[in-house]
């Protein structure tokens, strides 16, 4: 069997040939870069690194403690007349179900959703603020108006608004590379013997992301030597492991956009950021001077990005979600399972298929030299791994490469991103979260 053609996670879907596709485009992109800034890299990925990278939060020890990756109120749930996926692990979306069902257990929790059918609990929890779904197959979801307003919508769009600032050759400076041991601003490396040089030094990166595919982009954009500052709302923190998971080489702030001052200083740095990604449901920080079209306007230079679970228009438009509640909606859940129940793909392939995508793109318009706005949907993620071909052959079992990196919570055993350079892995240690001042090293 070709490498193409390998499968190490098996199921009904192809989720190999997603991930595989998506993190080769980024290897490209970011050879690409590096040549057009006058680095001698040399750049490569393997299956072993991409199935173990996908997999993450799995591997991720924490000074030996397994993480924990889901909340009590998550998973599937038995209604009236099927199922329903529900996402509890950030507190006040499992606060939502405790207060609307009145409920405090799981057990209560499978009771009052027992006497429920599905698309009432879907409604009702989405109207308070929570995350549920529906479980439908293939052919409900394609008769829903949500897939029929976004049946040709790419899984990437790509808006070129014209030249940006060349970035221009980087200037080698001893012992700033990536695990060369010295700190970079206020969180930054360590490790062993690497370039001295990345193909990102200097680039800024303001990272409005949560969970998954936006945090494993710009993890990686970090590791690749990018000031990479993630911005969180204190009252809605990032869940800890979460954070662990995705967190090497950021810089870690809090800005409460509720407060003047705040959302003024969040302003002034999109408008010195080169990228700017936002990964919160669309709308949601217009209100703030935020918003894609704001964005463009406060920094012209910039490469913008817009993530959505379900695309930025139709019904669900301005509707939050993640991987597991899309699998859940459009069909995958039911071809993930078996007669008695619904399941899901062996890791979180839509997030991180998306975030690999979305480096690409970034890398790309740095190195072309172009500002554009990039919108990229979980929901156009599960429309392209349904749309592959029926994958063929058994899986079989791989390496899991993990690299040893501290961090405030004690050393970390995890797995780097799937990028090597030079034969070298890309780590870098994870800093405290929510510490680090909001603003821009250099």
């Amino acid at each position: 069997m070709s490498s193409t053609h390998r499968r190490w996670w098996g199921g009904p879907l192809d989720a190999e040939q997603l991930a595989r596709s998506a993190v080769h485009r980024m290897r490209d992109a970011a050879a690409e870069l590096a040549a057009a800034r006058g680095l001698d890299l040399h750049l490569e990925t393997s299956d072993e690194q991409i199935a173990a990278s996908f997999a993450a939060i799995d591997h991720l020890r924490i000074d030996g403690r397994v993480p924990h990756s889901w909340g009590e109120f998550s998973g599937f749930v038995a209604a009236r007349d099927g199922w329903v996926r529900l996402h509890g692990n950030y507190p006040h979306h499992a606060a939502v179900l405790s207060e609307l069902l009145s409920v405090r257990d799981r057990a209560g929790l499978e009771r009052e959703i027992g006497r429920r059918e599905a698309s009432e609990v879907e409604e009702q929890v989405s109207a308070a603020g929570g995350i549920a779904v529906a479980v439908r197959t293939e052919q409900q979801w394609r008769a829903h108006p949500q897939a029929q307003a976004t049946a040709q919508d790419p899984w990437v769009r790509v808006e070129d608004r014209g030249e940006r600032p060349a970035l221009g050759p980087v200037r080698a400076v001893p012992g700033t590379g990536v695990n060369a041991g010295t700190a970079r601003g206020d969180s930054a490396a360590g490790g062993r013997g690497a370039p001295e040089s990345l193909p990102l030094d200097g680039v800024r990166v303001l990272d409005l992301t949560r969970v998954i595919a936006g945090p494993t982009c710009t993890q990686l954009l970090a590791c690749l030597g990018a000031d990479v500052l993630r911005i969180d709302p204190p009252h809605r923190p990032e869940l800890l492991d979460q954070h662990l998971s995705t967190g090497m080489g950021k810089r870690s702030a809090l800005l409460d956009l509720r407060r003047r001052g705040d959302a003024e200083r969040l302003r002034a740095l999109a408008a010195e950021a080169d990228v700017i990604l936002d990964g919160y449901r669309p709308g949601a920080l217009a209100g703030h001077g935020l918003g894609t079209r704001d964005l463009e306007q406060l920094a012209p230079q910039a490469v913008i990005v817009s993530l959505s679970a379900w695309g930025e228009h139709g019904l669900w438009g301005q509707r939050a979600g993640f991987d597991s509640i899309v699998q859940a909606a459009t069909g995958i859940a039911v071809r993930c399972g078996n007669s008695d129940r619904p399941g899901a793909l062996p890791v979180q392939a839509l997030d991180h298929s998306s975030g690999h995508l979305l480096a690409a793109h970034i890398l790309e318009s740095l190195a072309w030299g172009r500002a554009v706005t990039v919108r990229v949907s979980l929901l156009g993620a599960a429309r392209k791994l349904l749309a592959l071909p029926s994958p063929a052959g058994e899986p079989g079992g791989l390496d899991v490469l993990r690299v040893r990196v501290p961090s405030a919570s004690g050393p970390l055993d995890a797995v780097p991103p799937p990028l090597l350079l030079d034969g070298r892995t890309l780590e870098r240690p994870v800093g405290r979260y929510g510490t680090s001042r909001a603003r821009w090293i250099a």
